[in-house]
C-alpha cells in the first residue's frame, strides 16, 4: 500500500495534526497525509490529501524521505509554499493542527511513529 505524507513548514516550524480517537493512530501527532489512489501519481495523492485534510494546495515542495514498513511505502513531502490561506482542519481525521520547531515536534510523546523523529531531524539540519 503506498502513502503520501506532506509537511508544512513556516517560519523554522512545521504543521502536524492530532489524529481523531476514530481514526489509525488516535490521538497520535502526524504528518498530514493519506493513500495514493489507483491511477494518482504520488505527487497528485499529496496534493488532493493536503486539501481534503487541511484546505490548502501546496504549490511547492519536494520528496524528503520514505518509509517502509510492513508492505506500506509511506512517501514524505515537505511543502514550503501553499495557495489557499492558513491551514485549518478539513474533515474528520484531526481534531487540531499546531506548528511546532523540531525539537517539540520530536520530543512529543504521541507521535504516529518513532521513525517521524529521524525525518524531523533532517528536516532541521536543511532549513
Amino acid at each position: 500500500m503506498t502513502y503520501v505524507g506532506a509537511i508544512l513548514l513556516k517560519d523554522g516550524a512545521l504543521l502536524l495534526g492530532r489524529r481523531a480517537a476514530h481514526c489509525s493512530y488516535p490521538d497520535c501527532w502526524d504528518i498530514i497525509g493519506g493513500h495514493v489512489e489507483p491511477g494518482e501519481t504520488i505527487e497528485q495523492a499529496l496534493v488532493r490529501e493536503v486539501a481534503e485534510e487541511i484546505g490548502v494546495a501546496p504549490v511547492q515542495f519536494a520528496k524528503l524521505s520514505l518509509l517502509r514498513a510492513e508492505g506500506i511505502e509511506l512517501h514524505i513531502y515537505r511543502v514550503d509554499a501553499w495557495s489557499g490561506g492558513s491551514p485549518a482542519v478539513h474533515g474528520d481525521e484531526h481534531v487540531e493542527l499546531r506548528w511546532f520547531t523540531v525539537d517539540a515536534a520530536c520530543a512529543l510523546p504521541n507521535l504516529a511513529t518513532a521513525e517521524y523523529v529521524q525525518v524531523f531531524r533532517e528536516l532541521g539540519a536543511s532549513t
